[in-house]
């Protein structure tokens, strides 16, 4: 639930655009079983994202959302559909396997941390939740299911390997989510994602969240969304204002040296450093490691029990280094991130805005670190295109 600081709200065509509205969570009549969680995470205020879109969830609306990670998205579905649930009878014979709402997201990360959040805020409902996602044994998600779920988080891939196992229904659904559609399409599920749809009740609520609209993403909000209510705020193009952009002209052998005297600058810093590939991560973390810094690798390739592990242990700051291809990009949701490292400068200036999006959360100040080697200047004169800004040029 946390904001980035000083959100810029700017118009994007074909959307509406949030106003900053003050409120409390108690103006948005959401149960007190939830304004109680709330309370207990610690939150007073609703971001723009939750004011504006709370109300038409809850009045059944579909809803197109143009949001990044950190706007408060998760919360801004999850109340809303904690209360729908709570407040309605299961309609038809909800029991067993049989899902009253289906979250579905692109990473295993963001899957776990969507489930974290409606445990927390469904604390006090008795709404029964589950998640499932590749990359681990079937078995205890199967038994998840057979106890009883009302919502469901999943990923495509292993949401379809239980539907064609007759593990778990959708003919009871009642809400649909999509959430980081535009990475959905990215990484080539919109075809699973279809699929997933013909089982899904044609009579339903469906709330779709992109941090971006390409037209593949707008083809197919127009062929599931009813009347929706367009929902945006934080232009992907418009980073928090509490963040300072650094660069650093170096060439790529002189990078490792020159990211283990930063990192030495402030020993006691949670750092996420972002490479080009999953070799290139692991091949940084050993040197990390070799030299005494405390830092873990996060890719596709790795376990889903040492992806886990890894987050864990960064969370805790027990690990304050990770290291990560943009797998986690948007997927990872941790606050208290002092700094990002591009390491390797991306092509795509949009994932250079997302990488930074894990720092200067809340209001929080932060620090993005960009390393450009000769080869890479195009993608820093692209990233400076989309800011509208030069990043602050730094020496080793």
């Amino acid at each position: 639930m946390a904001s980035s600081g000083a959100t810029r709200v700017r118009h994007i065509r074909g959307l509406g655009l949030l106003k900053k509205v003050r409120m409390r969570f108690e103006d948005l009549r959401l149960s007190e079983p939830l304004l109680r969680a709330v309370r207990t995470a610690g939150y007073c205020t609703p971001t723009p994202i939750q004011s504006t879109a709370i109300p038409h969830v809850l009045a059944g609306r579909d809803v197109l959302g143009c949001a990044q990670t950190g706007t408060g998205k998760t919360a801004a579905f999850a109340l809303p559909i904690l209360h729908r649930l709570s407040e309605s009878a299961p309609r038809g014979a909800a029991s067993g396997s049989r899902v009253r709402a289906l979250v579905l997201c692109p990473t295993r990360e963001l899957a776990q941390q969507i489930h974290v959040s409606f445990q927390t805020y469904g604390q006090h409902t008795g709404i029964r939740q589950a998640v499932v996602y590749g990359g681990v044994n079937q078995s205890p998600q199967v038994r998840a299911l057979r106890a009883g779920v009302d919502i469901l988080t999943a990923t495509p891939g292993r949401l379809l390997d239980l539907l064609s196992q007759r593990l778990v229904s959708l003919d009871a659904a009642e809400i649909l989510v999509l959430d980081e559609a535009d990475r959905m399409l990215d990484m080539g599920f919109l075809p699973d994602v279809r699929r997933i749809l013909g089982q899904v009740p044609r009579q339903r609520q469906t709330l779709l969240f992109s941090a971006t609209m390409p037209r593949a993403i707008r083809q197919l909000a127009d062929s599931i969304l009813h009347d929706a209510v367009p929902v945006q705020v934080a232009r992907v193009s418009s980073p928090a204002a509490t963040v300072a952009h650094w660069v650093y002209h170096v060439e790529q052998p002189e990078k490792p040296k020159l990211l283990m005297r930063l990192l030495a600058r402030t020993p006691r810093s949670r750092a996420l450093v972002f490479t080009r590939t999953k070799h290139g991560a692991d091949k940084l973390t050993r040197h990390l490691v070799q030299a005494g810094v405390r830092a873990a690798a996060l890719h596709g390739n790795k376990s889903q029990g040492a992806r886990t592990r890894a987050l864990a242990e960064f969370r805790s700051a027990q690990t304050p280094v990770l290291v990560a291809t943009d797998i986690a990009a948007r997927g990872l949701d941790v606050d208290g991130i002092a700094q990002v490292f591009n390491y390797d400068l991306t092509p795509d200036p949009e994932t250079y805005v997302h990488r930074i999006g894990r720092t200067g959360r809340a209001g929080a100040t932060g620090t993005a670190v960009s390393f450009c080697s000769t080869q890479e200047r195009p993608n820093l004169v692209g990233i400076e295109r989309l800011l509208r800004a030069a990043l602050q040029r730094a020496t080793a």
